[in-house]
This record gives structure tokens, sequence and C-alpha cells, in this order.
């Protein structure tokens, strides 16, 4: 119940005054009292109303994943390390604010440099901040198409400010970069990639056997682009482009990819794949990495690779992380390690996230 509605408006308790008598001082007075009310009341309503939705964010965070992420990076035997990443577990500071349905936004991404590094730690650089300029906000009713809408935006505008930036050098930069984004908004997955980098999910499985045994399942998040699939090469040749050797023009080996403006009038475009998924308690993780580690390792190979380190014995305590934290951040060093014992030359990044309920 309003306080205000039970309060009388206030009178004089002299003799009435008649109409003609009330001066204008006082007039002023009481519309002044009742406009002091209303903004009261308001007030009040509105305090109410943020109360209100505070709790129900409260309540949709429970029963939503938490997410932690992990990163290891190498060399390998590349002069210069090419790779770019980027890790926000929480993105909602980047943002102006978050949809009304939305509680959590969490932001991970690989980017594979070729001729050079400049591409991809551009994009490391500007494509979050582009995302959350564009991201939706307030009241939205469908948010999955305008968040789809939103990251097709972001990698378009973050390919042409590279471009318009590599163009303006003398000479004309001529690097160009692969993009693999995982977006979680709550509990679902967006993932937005060009190029060869890739991101897969391990999701547990009972087999239906005695004693509840599980097995992990491997699921593909993103798609390749390279030359020699049937509808890359098909646009390729119709922008008046050749594949060969499995290359654009015998030279490039992906067929989308930011910057690599040279190619851009050969077919080769910044339009990102995008895929959805929602995650479930029976979600244990994400690998993203670029290819330089599906050179050596199949997405299969390297979930359970993945799964051996965190099922192993004991692991060195260290301040401030717990024996999970300690299990995930070994697991995703020995894999980026592992790819480089294999004979990988290649940089090899690799970012995992954990996914807990």
């Amino acid at each position: 119940m309003d306080l205000f509605d039970d309060l009388p408006e206030p009178t004089q308790t002299p003799a009435p005054v008649s109409a003609a008598s009330t001066t204008e001082e006082e007039n002023e007075e009481e519309e002044e009292e009742e406009e002091r009310a209303s903004k009261r009341k308001r007030g009040a309503a509105e305090s109410r109303s943020d109360e209100k939705e505070e709790q129900i964010k409260k309540v949709c965070k429970e029963g939503l994943p938490v997410l932690k992420g992990y990163v290891a990076a190498r060399r390998g035997e590349r002069e210069e390390m090419q790779d770019a990443h980027v890790l926000l577990r929480d993105m909602s500071g980047f943002l102006s604010a978050l949809p009304a349905q939305v509680s959590q936004v969490a932001f991970f991404a690989v980017f594979d440099g070729h001729g050079g590094a400049r591409a991809s730690r551009f994009a490391a650089e500007n494509l979050h901040h582009n995302l959350a300029k564009k991201f939706p906000s307030g009241e939205t009713e469908n948010v999955d198409k305008l968040i789809k809408k939103c990251l097709l935006d972001t990698f378009r505008q973050t390919d042409e400010d590279f471009l318009k930036k590599a163009s303006s050098q003398k000479p004309a930069w001529k690097d160009g970069s692969t993009a693999t984004c995982v977006l979680v908004v709550d509990d679902m997955v967006y993932v937005a990639n060009l190029g060869d980098s890739r991101a897969v999910l391990c999701r547990m499985e009972t087999t239906g056997g005695a004693g509840g045994a599980r097995r992990s399942v491997t699921l593909a998040l993103s798609r390749e682009h390279n030359p020699t699939i049937y509808e890359e090469r098909m646009r390729i040749q119709r922008a008046g482009g050749t594949v060969r050797d499995g290359r654009v023009l015998g030279v490039l080996e992906v067929s989308r990819s930011i910057g690599d403006g040279q190619y851009k009038r050969c077919g080769v475009i910044s339009t990102p794949d995008l895929r959805k998924c929602q995650l479930t308690a029976n979600d244990r993780f994400i690998v993203l990495a670029c290819d330089g580690l599906f050179k050596v390792f199949s997405a299969d190979e390297a979930v359970k690779f993945v799964l051996g380190v965190l099922q192993e014995g004991s692991v060195e305590q260290r301040p401030g992380l717990t024996e999970e934290e300690l299990r995930f951040e070994a697991a995703c060093q020995q894999l980026a390690g592992e790819a480089v014992r294999r004979g990988c030359a290649d940089n090899v990044t690799v970012i995992l996230v954990s996914i807990g309920f």
C-alpha cells in the first residue's frame, strides 16, 4: 500500500476562505505540494519496480552456468607469435545495459593471424568493443534474432575498420586473421567463426550400462572455411578468383577472414558462420583453438586429452585457486604443449572454458 494514498490533502483550520479572496501565492503553494506528493508517489512506485526487477534477475541467475576461461599459447617454430585471444568471463562491464531478460554475458575468442600479427591483434582489441556497441539492450522481444544480427554486424564493422587502417599505411598492410568467437548469453552459446580455427564442446552422456557409466561426446560448434569446400570454391570462382593447390590464387589457405584486403575482390569474405547451442548440466567444457592444435589433434582426441588430465591424481596446490581450477589450467597448458611435442610448427593458442552448474 502506498503511504501517500492514505493521507488527505492539507487543509487550513481557520474559517473557510472564499474563492475570490484566495491569493496567487496560496494557489502556487497548493500546486507545489500536489506536485511534491505526485513525485513521492512516482518515486515509491519506481523503487518498488526496481526492487522487483532485481529480485527477478537474482532468481534468473540461479541455475545458470558458471564459466571460467584458461588460455595457453605457444609460438612453435614460427619467428613471430601471430595469434591473439580474448577472455571475458563477465562482459557486462562493456555493455551499456543488458536486455531485460538477460542476466550474464561472457565472451571468448581466438584470432589466428597470417601475413603478420596486425590483423589478429586489431581484432582482439576491437571486435568485442564493436560487439558491445551493437549488443541489444532494454526491453526486446526477439533477443536471439538481435544477437545474431549483432554478431554479423560486428564482424563486418571490424573487418571494414581494419581494412581502412591497413590501406592507409605506407606500404599497405596485407595481414589477415581467422576469428572464432564464443558468446555465452545466460545458458545459450553463440559461436561466430571465420577461417579454420575451431570450437568444440564436451558433453557427458550416460551409457545406460550398469553403474551409470558416462562417456564423452564431442560436439562441433564451428565450421571451417577453406577454398577446397565446394560452396566456398564456387563463391571464389564466381567472384573471378581461382583455387590452386587448395588455396585462393594458390596463396591464401582460408576462404573467409578479417583483413586480407588484396583477396576481398576474389570472393574472400568476412561473413561468419553462426551456430548456437544451449548448455546443459551434462556439459563439461569448451575447447577453442587455432588450427595449430587441430593439425595434430582431432577434435575428439583433444577432448579426451583434456578429460584425461582432469581425471589425473593430485595437483600441486596454489593459493587462490581451487583444485578444479588447477586441473583445468593444467589441462589447457598440457594440451598446447602436447601439440608442439607432436610436431606442430605453427603457433598454438588454446582457450579452455570450464562449465559448471
